[in-house]
């Protein structure tokens, strides 16, 4: 059995007696002097606390002072020490200057443009942009099925280069939409008037006639 390795704090704890402490009815003496009792804590390291197997090979002692040590453990007095890993406090300190753009010059890039950012992932963002925007402003009646085609076409020939294009192409188009839609109806209207207005002449020139030819008779 390998020997056991862990950080002993042990406690002066006065008129501390734990019967487990015990190896083949011996009582084991804690290694400390009695000046150093009166301090508060004592760190060592022992290596092999539970000591060799006994002569008749049934290790009914090393038993027993392993079942006292975990009592030990139990209370308090013994703790285990620490596992010694590598820190990753200075990796998680650069990720998080790296998040704000330090460290990311030119001579820390190790991959060409293309490969640190494609390309394709790029158009594929972008496409996923205008197309969500388009499919909002459709459900929300902003745009119509018609427009909102013309656009999706728009995008996928990369005339937008991104959302805020789109939109302010969006409101443009709607804004000479509804221009073009007002000149219509004016357009319309003066046509109207113009009929009507001609259609009176026409009404006056023919009463005239009338009145001329009455009188000629």
């Amino acid at each position: 059995m390998s020997p056991l390795r862990v950080m002993i704090l042990i406690r002066c704890i006065p008129g501390y007696d734990d019967p487990s402490s015990e190896v083949n009815g011996q009582r084991i003496e804690p290694p400390l002097p009695e000046a150093s009792r009166s301090c508060g804590f004592e760190v060592r390291e022992e290596k092999d606390l539970a000591g060799p197997v006994t002569a008749d090979g049934a290790g009914g002692g090393q038993l027993q002072l392993r079942k006292g040590i975990k009592k030990l453990a139990k209370d308090g007095v013994i703790l285990k020490k620490p596992d010694n890993a590598v820190s990753r406090f200075r990796v998680h300190e650069m990720h998080a200057a790296k998040r704000l753009g330090r460290h990311t010059g030119t001579g820390k890039r190790r991959g060409t443009a293309e490969a640190r950012m494609p390309t394709t992932v790029l158009w594929m963002r972008r496409q996923r942009v205008l197309r969500r925007l388009l499919r909002k402003y459709r459900e929300s009646g902003k745009i119509d099925k018609h427009m909102y085609h013309v656009l999706y076409l728009k995008s996928k020939g990369n005339v937008f280069k991104n959302k805020r294009v789109l939109m302010e192409y969006i409101h443009k188009a709607k804004a000479d939409k509804t221009r073009a839609k007002l000149l219509a109806e004016q357009a319309e209207a003066h046509r109207i008037r113009t009929k009507a207005a001609r259609e009176r002449r026409a009404d006056r020139v023919a009463s005239k006639k009338e009145a001329l030819l009455g009188e000629a008779k």
